[in-house]
């Protein structure tokens, strides 16, 4: 049997949401710090989020181009676990908040994924989201088929994932981690408590098989 695949619910915006990804069983939850998002939050939202959050639930910080100092607010108020960065932030900067971080890239048939991963070697992982207009949370998928058997780091696969296709993305890509935001909504950061319980449940199917 392979490792089991970790799942983050991202975008998240309301309390009953957070209690309700937990009770579905969310390895990590996702806070959306750039303002252009519909599902962005602030630091008093945030705060009051986190208090939903159980130990053993990783808290992940979604940034896009943003000025340090909004990076250190954020981790000076709340605690977390992990840095996502999903702009045009070169390895230095991603690594100068000292927190573990994924680096999302965008995938396009003539990407060069190994050389995009060697660009950050401090990476915990590389998220890889369709290539859109903007910086993700289209809820396009990709095609699979582009990302190498293997790669040099751990990858966390996102971009239109739901109930009815991670199962077979699972199977094709065989991810570390699975991240969906869209795909388990009943509108634009809000979140569809049956949608997450369907999400995980075809997660643990294909880690079965």
């Amino acid at each position: 049997m392979r490792l089991m695949t970790r799942i983050k619910i991202c975008g998240l915006t309301r309390p009953q949401d957070v209690d309700a990804a937990v009770a579905a069983g969310a390895d990590a939850i996702g806070l959306v710090f750039y303002p252009a998002s519909p599902r962005y939050i602030d630091l008093a939202r945030a705060i009051e989020l986190i208090r939903h959050v159980p130990p053993f639930v990783d808290i992940v910080g979604l940034f896009v181009n943003a000025a340090p100092t909004q990076v250190r607010a954020v981790l000076a108020a709340i605690p977390v676990h992990l840095l996502q960065f999903h702009g045009d932030e070169d390895d230095a900067y991603c690594r100068q908040f000292g927190r573990p971080f994924l680096k999302a890239v965008r995938v396009c048939p003539d990407i060069d994924l190994p050389g995009q991963m060697a660009a950050f070697p401090s990476a915990q992982a590389i998220l890889l989201d369709a290539f859109v207009e903007g910086y993700g949370g289209s809820g396009q998928a990709f095609d699979w088929t582009l990302v190498p058997r293997e790669l040099p780091k751990p990858i966390v696969l996102s971009g239109g994932l739901d109930a009815n296709n991670v199962g077979d993305a699972i199977r094709r890509v065989h991810p570390a981690a699975v991240d969906v935001s869209s795909g388990v909504e009943s509108g634009k950061g809000i979140k569809d408590a049956e949608k997450m319980r369907a999400f995980v449940i075809a997660v643990h199917r294909a880690d079965m098989q």
